[in-house]
């Protein structure tokens, strides 16, 4: 098994929470304000650059310990 190493752990927290912060400013980007990767008008692929911010944005959290995914899976009985 290849156990991470305490600095390549570090580095991915970086890179995973850079990622995840970049993620989310794009979402919170207004009225496409300064960049916008795919505009919205198109049909059907206009939200799919959205759609793989939000997926950013949870791999991010669920890397960090806060599992969001959990609240939209169904319930197990």
């Amino acid at each position: 098994m290849n156990t991470p190493t305490p600095r390549s752990s570090r580095l991915r927290n970086v890179w995973v929470g850079s990622i995840g912060m970049l993620a989310l400013i794009y979402l919170l980007n207004p009225t496409a304000g300064v960049f916008e990767l795919i505009p919205d008008n198109f049909p059907l692929i206009g939200n799919l650059d959205e759609a793989a911010a939000v997926t950013l944005v949870l791999a991010a959290l669920r890397h960090y310990g806060f599992d969001l995914t959990r609240l939209l899976s169904a319930k197990k009985d």
